[in-house]
């Protein structure tokens, strides 16, 4: 990996930063990897100023979390500084005794990763959770920390689990704000989120890093956040990579014609009336509101609608994860149990969810190949002498090479995560993928390669494919319907000129 040397300002940046800005965290030609395994990171320098935004950017692979998390001092499992040093406040950050490296990150970092959710505790409410590590916990300080995130009053009592993807996401950045940090580190803060949402959040660091005078550095994909917020930017690429960021290239082929799906006597899914409602302690936030959805069968179809709106939640309640307060669902036409543990083992089988989160299916403790065996136990889909070679093959069809079944999910990429996360959902031979926000923290070459990826296996399998994303024109180029989710309802089906005016 190289990178484009010392990060440099904008050009549209209005005031460059002065030799006499305080220079809170300073990385010295800071190189990271894994013994016997890949270069997770090769050498980079960093500065970050007060006041200033810094952006990574870069391919899937090329570094970007893990620089993010040196900067608390926090290595993957088994990696190790190659060379350089990392510099936080005056203090070697691994070079501090455990008490004060935890004081610091406690006190004066601040670190939201890309699975912001993850680190939220589904039994306290929203509130709570603010106030937890606020240096003000007062009712009043927390509201305002709420709405300086766009969280709406209402959610303040509801606990993480009612709160879609973007939520948890605004809600971890104000825990962090909370804490009053001198930096605040940040990986894919806009990921998952629509686009006037990640209009406000940009204005939001803007404002924060003028105001507040914080030092702010975000791992970003998307290059109108960085044009936006960033006064530096700073590019990370992988050496010899392909622009897919795997390891290996995807097939050379065209991209393959999807058949028409046939109109009889196969019906695909269906929902009708739905209704999902999250209480806690007396208060309700309605998330579905009398849903009708179809997938029909050989069918992509593509889910829009802003953040809040229940696209997550529909897609859980569709997956048998979720049970509705309401309504009915079918499959071909049959009735199909509303939770997946009522679902016999072909039902199951056959529908399948790819999460926004490639870790929530995939055991950080367990290396790919394991994950990738265990749904072939559970449906006992080849017999146990055949399941090394079947994990290979598995792992061919999305394009990453056979030792990956070796890995550990940490010494994966986002895009290669990924992969292997829609990898484990093959591995039940399905009818219907329902994919959440699959590219949301993905690199544009990364996120077409994925899309290409589910097109050909779509052709290849017949399968069916419900893609959930607020990326309107990668909606509208791999699915063959739209449907916009708004407040809880299926509004609408329709043209690409339609839903721009609806989502902007």
């Amino acid at each position: 990996m190289t990178t484009t040397g010392r990060p440099t300002p904008l050009p549209q940046d209005p005031s460059p930063a002065t030799a006499d800005t305080p220079q809170p965290v300073t990385v010295t030609d800071l190189a990271i990897g894994l013994p016997d395994g890949p270069p997770l990171l090769q050498r980079t320098s960093l500065g970050l100023r007060t006041g200033r935004i810094t952006a990574l950017t870069g391919p899937s692979g090329s570094g970007k979390t893990t620089l993010l998390r040196a900067l608390i001092g926090d290595l993957p499992p088994g990696a190790r500084l190659t060379s350089g040093s990392v510099e936080v406040l005056g203090q070697d950050v691994f070079a501090l005794a455990p008490d004060a490296l935890r004081a610091l990150r406690r006190h004066r970092l601040a670190y939201v990763g890309q699975d912001p959710g993850s680190a939220l505790n589904p039994r306290m409410t929203a509130a709570r959770l603010i106030a937890e590590v606020a240096a003000d916990p007062t009712p009043r300080a927390v509201a305002a920390l709420m709405s300086e995130c766009r969280l709406p009053e209402e959610l303040a009592h509801h606990r993480p689990g009612a709160l879609s993807g973007g939520q948890q996401r605004r809600l971890a950045l104000a825990r962090a704000l909370a804490r009053h940090p001198d930096v605040l580190l940040l990986d894919e803060p806009t990921a998952g989120l629509d686009t006037a949402l990640r209009d406000e959040i940009a204005g939001l660091l803007r404002r924060l890093a003028t105001h507040r005078g914080l030092a702010v550095v975000l791992a970003c994909h998307d290059p109108h956040v960085v044009e936006a917020c960033a006064d530096t930017v700073l590019t990370l690429r992988a050496p010899a990579a392909p622009p897919s960021g795997t390891g290996v290239p995807l097939r050379k082929t065209r991209r393959p014609r999807v058949p028409d799906a046939p109109a009889a006597p196969a019906d695909g899914l269906r929902a009708a009336r739905l209704e999902v409602a999250f209480t806690h302690k007396g208060h309700t936030h309605q998330a579905l509101k009398q849903a009708d959805f179809h997938v029909p069968t050989g069918s992509a179809t593509g889910i829009l609608g802003p953040s809040g709106s229940g696209k997550t939640t529909l897609l859980r309640t569709l997956a048998g994860l979720q049970k509705p307060d309401a309504g009915t669902l079918t499959w071909n036409g049959r009735p199909l149990p509303a939770q997946a543990r009522r679902r016999n083992r072909e039902q199951q089988r056959r529908i399948q969810l790819v999460p926004q989160n490639p870790l929530g299916a995939l055991n950080p403790a367990r290396t790919i190949g394991a994950s990738l065996t265990r749904p072939l136990q559970l449906h006992r889909t080849v017999g146990g002498s055949e399941m090394p070679a079947r994990v290979g093959e598995l792992l061919d069809d999305v394009g990453l090479p056979g030792d990956f079944a070796a890995r550990y999910p940490h010494e994966l990429s986002g895009g290669q995560r990924q992969r292997a996360s829609i990898a484990r959902a093959l591995a039940t031979d399905p009818d219907l993928l329902l994919c959440d926000e699959v590219t949301s923290a993905l690199d544009p070459a990364t996120a077409t390669a994925v899309m290409e990826l589910l097109t050909r296996l779509r052709a290849e399998r017949r399968l069916s494919l419900v893609l959930v994303s607020h990326e309107l024109e990668l909606v509208t180029a791999y699915t063959d319907s739209v449907h916009l989710l708004d407040e809880g309802r299926v509004r609408m089906a329709g043209d690409e000129v339609s839903f721009t005016t609806q989502l902007t």
